[in-house]
């Protein structure tokens, strides 16, 4: 139930997950023949890797390993988060047990967090009544000003109401933190959700007002009114998207920043009133605010005069249900998953009780529960072995920039200087996040999430106007995921994703650099995609770049914009090329650099095959592997439409017929369906 952050602050990670059915359940795996960390049954030796080499590489994992019916996609990311979801329930369940617990105790945080959320028979018998303070609060709203002060305080609830309000880095000044708002308020994934004139989209707008229906009768409404208070929060969740930015968009650093003083804000919007904002939020003496899209203040500001309150106080009651839905009782938690699962998703069934109950713990006490975590799962010699590999992957991409024709002596230095300044997170922070004021209980599950949220809401705001902590991370330490963050200028691999099969101490060289490797390739050259090289070494906002090498780059950057925009997804969907354009000059960048520090470890070694397979071919399949998958129709639109990562099959697929190093490996020849013409090639590392 997180407020997502402000669009511009987004960290450029390698994977993504949608909220429902985050992380899955085992399957048993087939008998295979286990081979130096690699299942050999996991192979389709029936398709030619030159011809198809995901479907090579992934065919038999994916035929062995169905989607469960809880879950949209299932991979190798999975695989590994239900692993460490397991070790983490057995932390949390123990520390649940434990009554003597001291109070204010990590133990005790998680334990009582943990057990009010697995207290059914509590959670059913109060139905929704613990919305009722709030829903009493709005419906007492009289005023333009009693909106503004109620929006805010179901924003620092978690509600995401009207925009998102939260704190980031000045992009021109990242030593200091400033305010951030961005646009918000949508119930549907995105803009285009409500926009789109196809059938398909008019179905799912419809199917979405009848779920808004359902749910307001669940808070008491009769039908009729339920369906005509639907019709208005689609009306006025419409006029938000209209004035929204697409997802294209967003990834525009310089388009989303606007950094303003209050009157310069309040110059912009009549009717809402920063000042109150500020004060209703706690922090009265904030002096700056990036405002992200100041097109859809505008409009929201005109909403303000525009709309009737009652309609704004139906919109609020929406907002407020839709974002306790999961910590309600079954009919709330079914109908949300309804929409956002089957009907968004294609899922049928709900993840088990205890999985939630162990994410939503992550999600509020992440830091403290991670502790623990790393007790069992993350040995010192793990974050020294992961620690060497990226020292590696920075010296091939180091020795890289010397070769690069493209890039000229003035940029190369940036270049080198900004990678030579790139901090390094392995593992776990050094510096633990302060829980102490967050107060959690066993009573009511709800109340804990509610005080999460505001937690978490004081503690972003609290920075504003203060040097950047550049320990801070942002993400949890059980996460399999890896970010990049510009700002800061730094790559984080938390100890959920260093484990096997990304990296296994026992694998060979090929399949570690092919797999962390090259994830760690990836978030590296983030810092040089077509947004990441707008920040500099330290972080800010930037043109260091002279213009033949802009020129230069840009020319490769669409190279593969334009290849993925070929991709097609099913039907007419296709890959959006400027959506997926940075995370695939990533991957495309990660599996070049780490092949180079892949070869550099191997110099002097017998380069000898292993089961027939030699240590290149061994090292794409590395990568491949990681990007095994299996994905619903559903989710793969919904991917597809509002996702800047591509999808497994073409993140294999994609980079790989760019590389002549994989069509060495595989004997690939010209006209192969993994060899892109000489002309269409796309190289940029």
């Amino acid at each position: 139930m997180r407020s997502p952050r402000p669009a511009a602050v987004a960290f450029y990670a390698v994977a993504w997950f949608f909220v429902v059915g985050a992380v899955a359940s085992l399957t048993v795996r087939s008998s295979g023949t286990m081979s130096h960390g690699f299942d050999l049954s996991d192979l389709d030796t029936t398709r030619k890797p030159c011809a198809d080499f995901y479907q090579y590489a992934t065919g038999g994992w994916r035929a062995h390993n169905p989607i469960p019916p809880a879950y949209s996609s299932w991979g190798q990311f999975n695989l590994l988060g239900d692993r460490n979801q397991q070790v983490l329930r057995q932390i949390l369940e123990a520390a649940a047990q434990d009554w003597h617990a001291a109070p204010g105790s990590i133990e005790q945080k998680i334990g009582d967090f943990y057990g009010s959320c697995m207290d059914e028979t509590r959670i059913e018998s109060a139905g929704a009544t613990p919305l009722q303070p709030e829903l009493e609060r709005i419906a007492k709203i009289a005023s333009t000003a009693d909106l503004q002060a109620e929006t805010t305080r179901l924003q620092s609830i978690g509600v995401d109401a009207m925009f998102g309000f939260g704190s980031i880095p000045d992009f021109k000044d990242s030593t200091q933190v400033i305010g951030d708002a961005g646009q918000g308020g949508l119930g549907m994934p995105d803009r285009d959700y409500y926009l789109r004139p196809d059938d398909a989209s008019q179905k799912l707008r419809d199917q979405y007002v009848a779920h808004v229906a359902r749910m307001f009768v669940l808070l008491g409404d009769a039908p009729d009114a339920a369906a005509a208070e639907a019709k208005t929060v689609m009306t006025v969740e419409t006029q938000l998207a209209q004035a929204s930015s697409t997802p294209v968009e967003l990834r525009d650093p310089v388009a989303n920043y606007h950094r303003m003083t209050p009157p310069e804000l309040q110059a912009l919007t009549a009717h809402f009133v920063w000042a109150d904002y500020f004060h209703e939020a706690g922090f009265p003496d904030i002096a700056a605010v990036n405002l992200e899209q100041p097109k859809f203040f505008t409009q929201l500001d005109s909403m303000l005069a525009s709309v009737p309150l009652a309609g704004w106080k139906t919109y609020l009651r929406w907002h407020l249900a839709h974002e306790a839905a999961p910590l309600l009782s079954s009919k709330f938690v079914n109908e949300n998953f309804d929409f956002y699962g089957k009907t968004l998703q294609g899922t049928t069934e709900l993840r088990p009780r205890w999985k939630r109950c162990v994410s939503a713990t992550d999600d509020d006490l992440g830091e403290a529960l991670g502790q623990k975590y790393v007790e069992k799962a993350f040995p010192p010699e793990a974050k020294a072995a992961a620690l060497q590999m990226v020292h590696h992957l920075m010296a091939a991409l180091r020795a890289d920039m010397e070769t690069l024709t493209w890039m000229g002596p003035e940029t190369r230095k940036q270049a080198e200087a900004k990678l030579d300044a790139m901090m390094l997170k392995i593992g776990y922070p050094d510096k633990w996040r302060d829980y102490s004021s967050y107060e959690v209980t066993r009573d009511s599950y709800i109340d804990n999430a509610f005080r999460g949220e505001a937690f978490e809401f004081h503690r972003e705001l609290a920075k504003i106007g203060k040097p950047a902590d550049r320990t801070e991370w942002g993400i949890t330490p059980p996460t399999v995921d890896a970010y990049y963050n510009p700002t800061m200028n730094e790559i984080v691999f938390p100890a959920g994703i260093l484990q096997s099969p990304f990296f296994d101490p026992k694998a060979d060289d090929a399949l570690n650099y092919g797999g962390m490797g090259a994830v760690i390739g990836h978030e590296m050259t983030h810092g040089f995609d077509d947004e990441g090289s707008q920040f500099d070494a330290q972080g800010n906002l930037r043109d260091w770049w002279t213009p033949e090498d802009h020129k230069n780059f840009d020319a490769r950057a669409d190279c593969v914009a334009k290849q993925f925009d070929a991709y097609v997804v099913s039907g007419d969907l296709h890959e959006n090329g400027k959506l997926v354009e940075g995370e695939s000059i990533a991957d495309l960048g990660g599996i070049t650099i780490s092949h180079m520090a892949f070869e550099a470890a191997e110099a002097g070694k017998t380069a000898a095959p292993i089961d027939g397979l030699t240590p290149d071919q061994r090292y794409y399949l590395g990568w491949a592997r990681i990007w095994a998958e299996n994905d619903r129709p559903e989710g793969e639109r919904l991917q597809t439409n509002t996702d800047p990562h591509p999808l497994p099959r073409f993140r294999v697929d994609g980079p790989m017929s760019n590389l002549p190093e994989f069509a060495a490996a595989y004997g690939c020849q010209a006209g192969d369906a993994m060899v892109r013409a000489e002309t269409e090639r796309c190289r940029i590392w």
